[in-house]
Parts: C-alpha cells; sequence; structure tokens
C-alpha cells in the first residue's frame, strides 16, 4: 500500500508540472501586445491642443523645467513669462523639426501661444541660431547717452521696446525739405520724437538699433497737403493723407481759433501749417482747396 500511495504522488506531481510548463511556453494575449510607438503605456492619451487665438512671442528661454514642462520666456523690456509644453508642442531648429526632449535655454527664440485657461501654453517653438530682425515705429520715450539705451513706445507693445544705440546706428530725418535740412543724430532722439527703428539682436541677445528713421522731434514745423479722411469737429481732430509720402497724418485743431474748420467736409483737399508737439500736430492754419469744396 506505501508503495502504491508513492507512485499516485509521484504522478500527480508530474501532471501538476506539465500544467505549470504548459503556462509559461503559452504565447501573450493580444491585448497585452506592446503599446505602438510614440503612444504610453498605462497612460492616457494626451489631450486635444487648446483652440483659440494664438500670439507670438519672441525672446529668450530660460530655465527649462522637464519635470513641471514649463520655461521661462524672457520678453526684452518685460517681465519674464512662464509658458507651459508638453508632447504636443512642436519645436523647431532654423526649420528643422526636433523632439521637444532638446528644449533647452536659447537666446533666440519664436514662441507660438495660447491660452489654456489661465497657463500660457505653447503650440509650437522656433529656435534661430541666427541673429533675429526687427522693426519698430513709435514715440521715444527716453535715451540716456552714456548707456546708450534707447525706449521706444509702440502700438505693438505694451511696454516700450528697448534698443542699443550703437556708434555705428545709422540716424536720419525724412520729409519736408525744412525738417531734413536739419542735420539729424542722437540730438533728435529726445522725448516724444517720431521715429521707425530697425534692429537687430547681437551676440549677447541685445537688441541693436542698425537704422533709425526720425519723422518728427517736439516743436518742428510742418506743411501738410492731402485729402482729409477722418473729420471731428467737435474735438476738433482731422486725419490728412498726403498723397506725396502715402502717410495718414492725425492733426488737432481749435474750431475758435480757427473759423474755417467749422466749413471743412470730408474728402476736401486742404493744406495745414502745423507744430508737432512731442504728443500731436496742432494746426495754426488750414487752407481749403476750393476745387474740392462741395458745391
Amino acid at each position: 500500500m506505501r508503495n502504491l500511495l508513492t507512485v499516485v504522488l509521484l504522478l500527480a506531481l508530474a501532471q501538476s508540472g506539465r500544467a505549470a510548463n504548459s503556462q509559461l511556453e503559452r504565447p501573450p494575449r493580444s491585448d497585452s501586445a506592446i503599446a505602438p510607438e510614440g503612444a504610453t503605456a498605462g497612460l492616457p492619451a494626451l489631450p486635444a491642443a487648446p483652440q483659440g487665438k494664438s500670439t507670438i512671442l519672441g525672446g529668450k528661454i530660460r530655465q527649462v523645467d522637464p519635470v513641471r514642462d514649463q520655461f521661462l520666456l524672457d520678453i526684452y523690456g518685460q517681465r519674464p513669462m512662464k509658458i507651459l509644453y508638453d508632447e504636443r508642442t512642436q519645436v523647431f531648429l532654423d526649420g528643422r523639426r526636433i523632439p521637444v526632449r532638446s528644449l533647452g535655454s536659447e537666446d533666440r527664440a519664436s514662441v507660438q501661444t495660447i491660452l489654456d485657461g489661465s497657463n500660457v501654453f505653447a503650440i509650437s517653438i522656433h529656435i534661430l541660431t541666427h541673429a533675429a530682425e526687427g522693426d519698430c515705429e513709435g514715440r521715444v520715450v527716453s535715451y540716456n547717452p552714456d548707456s546708450n539705451a534707447l525706449a521706444i513706445a509702440s502700438d505693438l507693445s505694451p511696454e516700450p521696446v528697448r534698443l542699443r544705440v550703437g556708434a555705428d546706428t545709422a540716424i536720419e530725418r525724412i520729409g519736408e525739405s525744412e525738417f531734413t535740412s536739419v542735420r539729424s543724430g542722437v540730438a533728435d532722439l529726445v522725448p516724444g520724437a517720431l521715429v521707425d527703428a530697425a534692429f537687430t539682436t547681437d551676440a549677447g541677445g541685445r537688441d541693436v538699433a542698425t537704422r533709425i528713421t526720425v519723422f518728427a522731434v517736439p516743436g518742428a514745423g510742418f506743411a501738410f497737403f492731402g485729402n482729409i479722411s477722418f473729420l471731428d469737429l467737435q474735438r476738433g481732430l482731422l486725419t490728412l493723407v498726403d498723397p506725396r509720402d502715402k502717410r495718414s497724418y492725425e492733426i488737432r485743431f481749435s474750431p475758435s481759433s480757427l473759423p474755417v474748420s467749422q466749413s471743412l467736409h470730408l474728402g476736401e483737399t486742404v493744406s495745414v501749417a502745423a507744430i508737432y508737439n512731442g504728443t500731436q500736430y496742432e494746426a495754426s492754419t488750414i487752407t481749403v482747396d476750393s476745387s474740392t469744396t462741395p458745391k
């Protein structure tokens, strides 16, 4: 009997061993196969990128945090902005697509952003290894001849655009012969002066003006000629399009001092003598071209 029990136990052990081996040799189920390349096993898929109006910002990328998926963008003349990113963000180096994990501190970058709730999210990041160029038109806020620092208020930015004026920066006046007959230079970079500045970024990441065009300085006189495209008699304001340079000029006038202004009409051709006071053009005389006066 003892020998019989021994044989039974040995047969049972052999059967269980074969069952275990058959489980080990069984091929894996199809639903446990390796996930396709690009997918993250065990993690939910990323949502679609935020929708809405995007804004392109330029500056320096700093403090890249791959754990929190965020970085700071130093925008010249403004406070650094925290921007979020993730695998949905497309990153380009001089136009060539690179992995988002390759993102690091960069001196020059253009970032297309969009609001994601209260956060700013990077849709795409274009890293530039060459010098960026730009153009800014506006009113001079300040100029420091000791540091060669120029600040320009522009409609394109809520903060003044800050540039460095170098010894090789070309500065010139354009416009009427009386205005351009005076030699231009850094002396024209006074508060209120109307300018257009072309600039580039140097190796140190600073924006340097390459050319500054001066349209007006406080106290300068101007003679305008053209058609009235906007007219507000109550506020004493008109906009004139001068065909000589194709530019529009907003001119203030005093209805009480210039009675002729009460008979002005849209589309009339007028000649206006004005003084630029640092914030606006003020008309001293207005002469209507009789050939354009409505009958």
